[in-house]
């Protein structure tokens, strides 16, 4: 989580923020407080979003019908003003991983982990299936993992976007290709069915590591899961490696529905039945633990809640950023109070059991927080360029980088995503050293630019925003990237935007 910038709101709503978890396609997520006291996580839309009014009336429909789900498998929402000059949501707020950081830091989960997923999101599904909804955007990042077992986040507000594509100022997504049913892919009726294909590609990935389907390229991967059939890998084995077959059948019709397979992963008890004492590898739930102690130590640094006042008795008046407009302290009349979590009988350290009494519900909307890097300072904010330029570096260090530079985009999970071209100058005084062009497909581009932060022989950092005004599907977020010399002669590019799915490439010179 990162500290509140200039150009973040103090209070949104109800709300007082304590920090920004993260951006995404939407817009900003943020961490807050209730007057009462809960933890919520809280979303504003990007302003672009804020001016189109059909977003408005998607938006608005979408909240209500989110408002409806409340399973025990999901982040609740608790509060929301379509209205607002900047519509914002207010979700309930998990302490956990999602899917994706868990399997990148621990590796692939073990069966009975895997079972207690899959349960629990199929359980989730049956309740939004019911309610007439299709979520339509499975997949790990959506996937969060608590100490009280797993949530499944971002029931409809994905679909307030649908048909726009998201790109972020480091990646490209235009929803998750690896995680899409068919159906999807070729402008079929969408139905639950596939979302059961999408939980089936989640749990394969969850019990190996890897997505059923892979690709060099995004059209390759489409391609594949639309004509070919998943590889499952030998980690899967036995009864749960048929019902994840199952719910990968390319005819919507052959799957199973999300209540049959909780039967079969569970059994009658239900998902609860599989949520017990080591449900997680411990190192997930020391994780977890840390989280929950951060948590605690933010309301020792944090100001007052609702102190400061601006005209009229908002919150405080502060100059408009291009970024992260004002919101005024006007709420939804929703009532607030702090929830009671499941019990929890998990015998943990002292840190542990702050765990458990903090958990209620992280990181909604599956926009998860940078993972910090190079061009950080102490505070976790990108470190400035001196006087709105690029920091000198040795003009032998830029040289080796200058050029054109190409590559294919992936992201953390495995998920191709796009390509990209840099180009690096070598005037180490230029306000900027590298401009990106992001794309798609050639149907969606995103430019950005970036300033650099620190210089080795060998690698340089930079802060990335966007070039120019965001056009259609391009959020115009900034991050952390590197672009690192290997000895081969090609560039290893990396960026610390979670929600753009930690993107990694190998790039190399054009014409080279």
């Amino acid at each position: 989580m990162q500290q509140l910038s200039e150009e973040d709101p103090q209070v949104i709503g109800a709300y007082r923020l304590l920090g920004r978890l993260g951006a995404g396609g939407m817009g900003r997520v943020y961490l807050g407080r209730s007057a009462g006291g809960r933890t919520v996580a809280v979303k504003a839309v990007h302003p672009h979003f804020a001016q189109d009014t059909q977003f408005r009336a998607r938006f608005r429909r979408e909240v209500e019908s989110a408002r409806k789900v409340g399973g025990a498998w999901t982040a609740p929402v608790l509060d929301a003003d379509p209205e607002a000059a900047v519509p914002w949501v207010a979700t309930g707020y998990v302490a956990g991983p999602s899917l994706t950081e868990a399997v990148a830091e621990v590796g692939p989960l073990p069966e009975p982990a895997v079972r207690a997923i899959g349960a629990g999101l199929a359980e989730a599904l049956a309740a939004v299936h019911g309610l007439g909804l299709v979520h339509r955007d499975v997949k790990p990042s959506n996937v969060l993992l608590a100490l009280d077992g797993p949530r499944l986040i971002d029931f409809g507000i994905a679909r307030a976007t649908d048909g726009t594509a998201s790109l972020t100022a480091t990646g490209v997504s235009i929803g998750s290709p690896g995680y899409m049913a068919p159906e999807q892919i070729v402008g079929k009726d969408v139905t639950g069915a596939a979302d059961v294909f999408s939980l089936g590609a989640v749990l394969t990935y969850a019990a190996t590591g890897e997505p059923p389907f892979t690709g060099d390229s995004s059209a390759a991967l489409l391609y594949k899961v639309v004509h070919e059939e998943p590889v499952l890998g030998p980690a899967l084995t036995g009864e749960l490696r048929e019902l994840v077959r199952a719910c990968l059948a390319k005819p919507p019709s052959s799957r199973p529905t999300p209540a049959d397979l909780a039967r079969h992963l569970a059994g009658p008890p239900g998902a609860s039945a599989l949520i017990r004492p080591g449900w997680l590898p411990g190192p997930l739930v020391e994780r977890v633990s840390r989280q929950a102690v951060e948590l605690l130590d933010l309301d020792a640094s944090a100001p007052p809640a609702f102190e400061e006042r601006g005209p009229g008795g908002g919150a405080p008046e502060r100059a408009p950023s291009p970024h992260a407009p004002t919101v005024t302290a006007k709420s939804a009349a929703v009532s607030i109070g702090t929830r009671k979590g499941r019990g929890c009988t998990l015998a943990l350290t002292v840190v542990g059991a702050l765990a458990v009494a903090t958990t209620a519900a992280l990181f909604a909307f599956g926009v998860l927080p940078g993972t910090g890097g190079g061009g950080r300072d102490a505070a976790g904010k990108p470190a400035p360029p001196a006087a709105g330029a690029s920091p000198a570096a040795p003009a032998t260090v830029l040289t080796d980088f200058a050029g054109t530079w190409t590559g294919q985009v992936v992201q953390s999970d495995g998920t191709p995503n796009g390509t990209m071209t840099s180009v690096i100058t070598d005037n180490a005084k230029a306000a900027y050293a590298v401009r990106t062009t992001y794309d798609v497909l050639g149907v969606i581009q995103c430019h950005s630019k970036a300033r650099l932060t620190s210089a080795t022989t060998g690698k340089i950092t930079l802060e990335e925003s966007t070039d120019g005004s965001p056009g259609p599907g391009c959020t115009g977020q900034t991050a952390a990237v590197t672009y690192t010399l290997a000895p081969d002669g090609t560039i290893a590019f990396a960026s610390d935007d979670a929600k753009g799915g930690n993107v990694r490439a190998t790039l190399k010179r054009s014409g080279g």
